[in-house]
């Protein structure tokens, strides 16, 4: 996470609470943290770790649900080995934006590298 604080839930913007509960109105134990002006809930949905990133008026531009690094495409896993030789995937999401875009996150080593939906390498984020 880059730039991101920690938000007590008191002091996120009623706002994007009801835009949350909205979408997801039996979250419990949520972790709230402000990024580059945006909110992102942190919370588990039947033992699965998921976030949500909201604007302050309330509208969820991505939901990014963890997933099992061996749930990647045989695609994305050559073009690690290929790419990042000795790099071990360390956690993998599932990213779907406010287009309903799909694309996927396998995390190695201080980077999170971005797939689209059929396994084409997009870019490289600097953990």
């Amino acid at each position: 996470m880059v730039n991101a604080q920690k938000v007590q839930q008191k002091d996120v913007p009623a706002s994007v609470q009801k835009g949350f509960q909205k979408q997801f109105p039996t979250a419990r134990e949520i972790k709230w943290e402000k990024e580059d002006g945006n909110y992102e809930a942190g919370f588990r949905i039947k033992g699965t770790e998921t976030s949500v990133v909201i604007t302050p008026s309330g509208n969820i531009l991505e939901t990014e649900t963890e997933i099992s690094s061996n749930s990647l495409s045989a695609l994305i896993k050559a073009y690690i080995n290929k790419n990042y030789p000795n790099q071990n995937i360390k956690g993998a999401a599932k990213i779907t934006d406010a287009k309903g875009i799909l694309t996927y996150e396998a995390e190695i080593s201080g980077k999170d590298l971005i797939f689209d939906n059929k396994g084409k390498f997009l870019k490289e984020k600097k953990d």
